[in-house]
């Protein structure tokens, strides 16, 4: 392990980080099969796309493999298919039947597994009471729930019966919640008694009577609630209803039901990012493109392997949770690890020891950890064997190069290859990343675009920049996992991402490509802060702050943050009668913690 005062020094000598011979002789995609994916994407990108799209289940192919009435894509039309047989079913004909699909891990240490059977089993009898309760295809239902099996158990349930899914990041207020939820127009919610964080109770379900309070949300019929923690909550009478009592009123008849086939283009899921307005945008992905690109991403980028234990950190309220978690994995039949609670509870190497315990080989987490757990010390990482890993990952935003290297020495050490990951919730897929076989990889950089995808750096006239020279990160061509649109909002889908560059889906981030092609993120240039690589609209923390009584303006900025990658700061003008004080800087936190999380206070 390099020390800190040698970082420089070892950056200046060595950029690059080739695929160790290791590795490829055992890799999905070598360098000669790389070449091949790449050519194919070049030659014919569509036709490449349909020979990924064969490797899911369908039930009807497609007559039309792309219709591009830009900005509008529909990708496999008249294909048909449900999402869960790629996800569940066919593992049931296979030896993956008994496999573990998903391992759990609660804060406190408790370990709960399914296989693929009895996950299959699962999500059959919660399809049932979904349809019990009068949900039906392309109603939304909405899923707010600690990182909890039953969690993703709700997003293929919803995904059977063709009801389309929008899930709430736990950590969100009330205020939001219902924001959300009104947006979508959904008709029940899915939540739990609560969950654990640091040792305390999440009052999920106290935040879902809050938010539907006074009738403020009246397209919801049902509350679906799960039993986790066991803390008291208040069931309203002919609204919530809970989970294991109806599952109990399912018969034998409901278990053995074939799901129904959708669509491709049948909505899966709508998951609200921030943006330059107050108002959050419910990005729309649809199924067939969407699986397709998500299942072959996640065998091109984490090279998974029948024996791997899996564990990409995000939790399921993000869409790296949903792509990555969730649907990617479980299509290519991984065994998923997922860990309820904080990072650094009960102590600092809280990840490790668990990495160590289930022999985790692929680890996908956010440069914001990485540089949490530098800071809390290596002692922390070397009292643990780590040599089950073999392939690390980031996402979320850029990755410094110096949090790169002590995560490639110290983690990895210096032998499992680091794929640098770029996309966003619009993209639903990673779009740019090391092939970990193929591609020799630079600290800080998310190297090239992945085959079929065609990413440039460009100016605001649409050309191309030269090397070294920053410009606007764009998509010159669609893909089968791109946004369909904004819910509701199909304007503010063509202003935000097809109106700034002619021709080109902007991403709203800027880049610089190198001497070698490589991409370098060089971070947001619209008015969204990314903390944590949690996206944060500028404009929502304002109008947060300036609904105190005691502000009259506000201005909310970004600052670097060695931690974080950005931090927001907040300038705040008060009215002439108040007095600047302790105690209305901690109501300004509270007023940001309410309207939309904790997450979203400004640092300073």
């Amino acid at each position: 392990m390099k020390t800190d005062s040698s970082i420089d020094t070892y950056l200046h000598e060595t950029r690059e980080f080739a695929p160790a011979a290791a590795f490829i002789s055992k890799a999905n995609v070598n360098l000669a099969k790389y070449e091949e994916l790449v050519e194919a994407g070049k030659n014919d990108f569509v036709k490449f796309w349909e020979e990924e799209a064969k490797k899911i289940v369908w039930r009807e192919t497609w007559h039309t493999p792309l219709e591009w009435n830009e900005p509008y894509a529909k990708w496999f039309v008249g294909g048909k298919l449900n999402v869960t047989e790629s996800c569940l079913d066919r593992h049931l004909q296979t030896k993956i039947k008994n496999k573990i699909a998903i391992v759990w891990e609660s804060e406190s240490g408790d370990i709960r597994r399914f296989t693929y059977e009895q996950l299959h089993t699962e999500v059959c009898k919660l399809a049932a009471v979904l349809e019990r309760n009068g949900i039906k295809a392309k109603d939304r239902v909405a899923i707010y729930m600690p990182l909890i099996p039953e969690a993703v158990i709700a997003m293929l349930a919803c995904a059977r019966i063709g009801a389309a899914h929008s899930v709430i990041f736990g950590g969100f207020s009330a205020e939001s919640i219902r924001d959300r939820v009104n947006d979508a127009g959904c008709v029940m919610i899915i939540t739990a008694d609560g969950g654990m964080r640091n040792n305390k109770t999440i009052l999920l379900k106290n935040n879902v009577d809050e938010a539907l309070k006074d009738n403020a949300c009246p397209s919801v019929v049902t509350v679906l609630v799960y039993h986790h923690v066991g803390n008291k909550v208040t069931m309203e009478i002919n609204r919530d209803v809970w989970w294991h009592e109806e599952i109990k009123k399912n018969s034998e008849l409901d278990l053995a039901k074939s799901p129904e086939s959708f669509d491709a283009e049948n909505p899966l899921f709508i998951l609200y990012t921030s943006g330059t307005t107050g108002k959050p945008k419910g990005i729309l992905h649809t199924s067939g493109g969407y699986l397709t690109q998500v299942a072959a991403t996640t065998s091109w980028v984490f090279d998974l392997k029948d024996e791997d234990i899996y564990w990409c950190t995000a939790d399921v309220g993000w869409i790296t949770g949903h792509s990555y978690v969730v649907y990617g994995p479980l299509a290519q039949g991984a065994t998923v690890f997922l860990y309820e609670g904080a990072p650094l509870y009960p102590e600092p190497d809280r990840f490790w020891q668990m990495t160590a315990k289930h022999k985790i080989s692929i680890l996908y987490t956010a440069p914001t950890a990485i540089r949490t757990f530098m800071k809390m010390g290596d002692e922390h990482v070397l009292k643990h064997d780590l040599s089950s890993l073999r392939l690390l990952g980031t996402v979320g935003e850029p990755i410094n190069p110096e949090a790169w290297i002590w995560y490639h020495n110290l983690i990895g050490k210096g032998r499992c290859p680091i794929v640098d990951t770029w996309w966003q919730t619009e993209t639903g897929a990673i779009m740019i990343a090391p092939m970990p076989g193929a591609v020799t990889t630079v600290p800080g950089s998310a190297t090239k675009s992945l085959p079929g995808i065609s990413m440039y750096v460009v100016n605001q006239d649409g050309e191309s920049c030269n090397s070294e020279s920053g410009g606007y990160l764009v998509a010159k061509q669609p893909w089968p996992s791109m946004m369909r649109g904004i819910w509701n909002d199909p304007e503010r889908f063509k202003e935000t991402y097809w109106s700034q560059i002619p021709k080109m889906y902007f991403a709203g981030d800027g880049a610089r490509k190198d001497e070698n092609d490589n991409f370098w993120i060089m971070g947001r240039i619209d008015d969204v802060v990314n903390v944590s690589g949690h996206r944060i609209g500028t404009m929502e923390v304002e109008s947060a702050l300036v609904s105190n009584t005691h502000v009259a303006e506000a201005a909310v900025v970004a600052r670097p943050d060695e931690i974080t990658g950005q931090a927001i700061v907040a300038f705040v003008t008060l009215k002439n009668e108040a007095v600047a004080s302790e105690e209305i800087k901690q109501e300004l936190y509270a007023v940001v913690a309410k309207q939309i999380g904790s997450f979203a206070k400004p640092a300073s």
